[in-house]
């Protein structure tokens, strides 16, 4: 069955380049990544080799690659962003099939004529930080950048920004994915709910790794006050990083049709969901279809 996957990272040459061209972070030394707020990452380089990225994908997919917002090129100072974005989209537009590509705007002072261009020529939609909308007035503050995608009728990808800092704490390397990332989505999946159904009534919104388990606390937000929890038909969640029993959960609390495969390659992979055939093609085709072209159930 070729599918749909909303959510990888794949780094073109010309942002490994720019990234080596930096000397401060975010910056590439060799494959060393170094980051504000996370501990050296030694990168793979196999995990960003095109031809072997190929080797693994359905020629019949459709695979949706994102500049990774925790870099925080998004949030750098425009002057200072601007070159390591446009050898991003660069890049990624040269990418083969099937990969496809979101698009990425500075937060200070974003160029909408410039997304526009870019929606206008190949990228599916816009990729935020999960950091952007981590209150209901913080969504209020970005609803014109996201407002812009609902009236060309493109979606919005969320994914966890910068990790924040731990003061020199000694916290292992699996920290800021386990700790900062969930937070993050959980807070811009609550804030959106508050607010950014309202402001913006039919953007199709996708937020990854399962929004950080977020919907599973419904139950909690109805005891502490919160009412009656209406499951969104245009708000999605992605099943990165999460396996049977966390997709399981996500689904009694959300149903299927707003479950889409997300495999977050190379940091993580594909798994076995156990769905059964019928769900199995929902949240791998029929689902991330809609989040990308619109449509009902």
């Amino acid at each position: 069955m070729a599918y749909v996957d909303v959510h990888q990272h794949l780094w073109p040459p010309e942002l490994v380049d720019a990234l080596r061209r930096r000397r401060r972070p975010p910056l590439l030394r060799g494959w060393t990544l170094q980051l504000t707020g996370e501990p050296p990452y030694e990168v793979r380089a196999a995990d960003h080799d095109v031809d072997r990225r190929l080797a693994l994908e359905d020629p019949q997919a459709q695979v949706l690659v994102s500049l990774s917002a925790p870099l925080g090129i998004e949030a750098l100072d425009p002057a200072e962003g601007r070159p390591l974005l446009a050898a991003w989209h660069d890049g990624a537009q040269r990418l083969p099939k099937p990969f496809w590509a979101w698009a990425s705007v500075p937060e200070t002072e974003p160029d909408l004529d410039q997304l526009d261009k870019l929606l206008a020529t190949g990228f599916v939609g816009l990729q935020l930080s999960a950091a952007r909308l981590a209150t209901p007035a913080a969504v209020e503050v970005v609803a014109p950048l996201l407002r812009r995608c609902e009236e060309l009728d493109r979606p919005v990808l969320v994914h966890p920004g910068p990790a924040g800092k731990t003061d020199g704490a000694d916290v292992p390397p699996w920290w800021p994915a386990v700790v900062d990332y969930p937070a993050q989505l959980q807070a811009a999946w609550w804030a959106w709910h508050v607010a950014g159904r309202a402001l913006l009534p039919d953007l199709r919104i996708c937020f990854v790794a399962g929004a950080g388990l977020a919907p599973v606390q419904h139950e909690r937000f109805r005891a502490r006050g919160g009412g009656r929890f209406v499951v969104d038909p245009n708000t999605y969640v992605d099943t990165s990083s999460y396996g049977r029993q966390g997709v399981d959960a996500l689904s009694r609390a959300l149903g299927i049709d707003v479950l889409v495969l997300g495999t977050d390659r190379p940091y993580a992979d594909r798994t076995d969901l156990q769905l059964g055939a019928a769900a199995e093609r929902a949240v791998c085709r029929t689902n991330p279809t809609r989040l990308l072209e619109g449509g009902t159930a």
